[in-house]
């Protein structure tokens, strides 16, 4: 069962997202909300898989508001401007809705978060280790052993010890790889793991004896630290 919320200034929108989540079996709309405090203070003690996100709110702009979320869930994003497209895939939407939009083009966009969600799960099921492919061969990497990943054009260097890995891969794709709670970017070159953070303020983190800054785009990184911060080693 996929559970959502929804977010958006309009009513109606609102209506039209409930009428199509109610002929989805394995999805339940929990709540709507047209107001972004109201479903940030939801979010923030109730678990949900996925948020149906406006873009062009009054108060602040969806991608605002899910970029401010600690560890946020799954988005697609609704919105009746077709130009916000591009920036919602680079804030790793699931998908982009463009309204008013159809009950077909709908249910294709849940499929995604299923493919999505199943392929987290299997991914979760090891924890210890992942493969990568190094010119024609693949290469298991220990996750213990990552002291970071670092985006170098379309490769990532995966800094482990003797010798860094260089890979044919973004940051999105071995993002979703790693366990959530052990991995976090930190900025759109780096990803670092939790438990090898050294020091961190609201504008770097020291990995090691490196620092990396924490991108501007990422301002929920420190929140999200603080609160794991008596759990790291």
């Amino acid at each position: 069962m996929i559970t959502a919320i929804a977010l958006d200034d309009e009513p109606l929108a609102l209506k039209l997202i409930s009428q199509h989540c109610e002929k989805v079996e394995f999805l339940q709309l929990k709540k709507v909300f047209t107001d972004p405090n109201e479903a940030a203070d939801y979010l923030a003690s109730n678990k949900v898989d996925l948020i149906f996100l406006d873009i062009q709110m009054p108060d602040i702009n969806g991608m605002q508001f899910y970029k401010k979320l600690t560890n946020p869930p799954l988005v697609i994003f609704t919105t009746a401007y077709s130009h916000y497209a591009v920036d919602g895939f680079n804030v790793d939407a699931t998908d982009y809705l463009l309204k008013p939009f159809e009950y077909d083009r709908f249910l294709k966009a849940i499929y995604k978060v299923k493919e999505q969600m199943e392929f987290n799960t299997i991914q979760e099921v090891n924890l210890n280790s992942l493969f990568v492919k190094v010119n024609y061969e693949m290469v298991k990497i220990n996750l213990k052993d990552i002291d970071l990943i670092e985006a170098l054009d379309d490769y990532i260097k995966i800094h482990i010890k003797p010798m860094p890995v260089l890979t044919l891969m973004t940051l999105k794709s071995v993002l979703d790889k790693l366990p959530s709670r052990e991995f976090i970017r930190v900025h759109r070159s780096y990803i670092v793991p939790v438990s090898k953070i050294t020091k961190f303020n609201k504008t770097k983190i020291k990995v090691g004896g490196k620092e990396i800054p924490i991108g501007s785009s990422y301002g929920d990184v420190f929140d999200f630290l603080v609160k794991r911060s008596n759990i790291l080693d």
